[in-house]
């Protein structure tokens, strides 16, 4: 089939490519056009045969906004728009219903690979009716890894983006299992070896995970992590994870905690630790350390 992308950076430009590889028409286009096969979005959308399929793969909120204004003015009735970037699922259903005002079919999917997706496959996550959904179906088996898991019609508009932030926050509280983890190891006097701990957790635990293995090729890389500064942004579906839980009354400790710990890494100097030290020091008498 034949494709419109927009969006060519390190997750649409892998993906071009590996849609192309299962043979698959690809038209990207790109603000940057270096990357681009076509100038513009007009010229994209002129170059596909109806009805057409455009997967936009932009940063979310106005950058997808802006790209789905545009599109909606030049697509015709019965092409689809497919949002594969990480826009927030209430936003889904507000341009399936942009869209649909001109029966152009929307559908949204949660992309889920990183930079190892060209080799090894996407993971993922699409929401919509089944009958686009169908129009997109060959993409879908094109990006997805082989064998018979990996991709997944999560259910109506805004279902892809909604299972792909919540599989977002389960991995913010896995990667902050592992750090504490590995702090901890890094304090203990007892421990030599802490890289060699993480490797040989790599077999017979029930820890060991893809995760596991991407933390030792940064051990392996820089023994003790002392390249780098101890900062984590967040993506921001960390946050609406957390919002939708609490919309729904579900409770999150570890998903929550492991993104107040992003935020603890904002300061060098942190507040809340100037009242613990100072009401430490007025019960107990402990201890403080005057600042430099």
């Amino acid at each position: 089939m034949e494709l419109g992308l927009v969006g060519l950076g390190k997750m649409g430009g892998n993906m071009r490519e590996r849609i192309r590889r299962a043979g698959h028409t690809v038209i990207g286009y790109d603000r940057n056009p270096d990357l681009a096969d076509v100038q513009s979005l007009e010229e994209l959308v002129g170059r596909l045969k109806g009805p057409r399929v455009v997967w936009v793969m932009v940063p979310a909120g106005a950058a997808t906004q802006a790209t789905i204004d545009e599109l909606s003015e030049l697509l015709e009735p019965g092409d689809i728009v497919v949002d594969g970037g990480n826009s927030r699922w209430t936003d889904d259903e507000k341009h399936a219903v942009q869209l649909g005002i001109k029966d152009i079919g929307f559908v949204d999917c949660g992309v889920s690979g990183g930079v190892w997706g060209l080799e090894n496959g996407y993971a993922l996550m699409y929401g919509g009716a089944e009958e686009n959904v169908a129009k997109v179906q060959p993409v879908f088996d094109a990006l997805k890894p082989e064998g018979e898991f990996g991709s997944v019609h999560a259910g109506k508009v805004g279902a892809g983006h909604f299972a792909k932030m919540v599989h977002n926050g389960i991995e913010y509280a896995m990667m902050q299992a592992f750090a504490e983890g590995w702090e901890l190891l890094e304090k203990a006097d007892s421990v030599t070896d802490v890289r060699e701990i993480f490797r040989s957790w790599q077999e017979g635990t029930v820890i060991r995970s893809w995760l596991l293995d991407l933390a030792v090729n940064a051990l392996d890389e820089d023994e003790h992590l002392e390249q780098l500064r101890g900062w984590a942004a967040d993506s921001g579906e960390g946050r609406w994870t957390v919002e939708a839980a609490i919309d729904n009354a579900v409770p999150l400790p570890a998903i929550t905690a492991s993104l107040f710990a992003r935020f603890s890494s904002r300061q060098d100097d942190s507040p809340q630790m100037k009242m613990i030290a100072a009401l430490r020091n007025q019960f107990g008498g402990h201890a403080v350390e005057a600042k430099k």
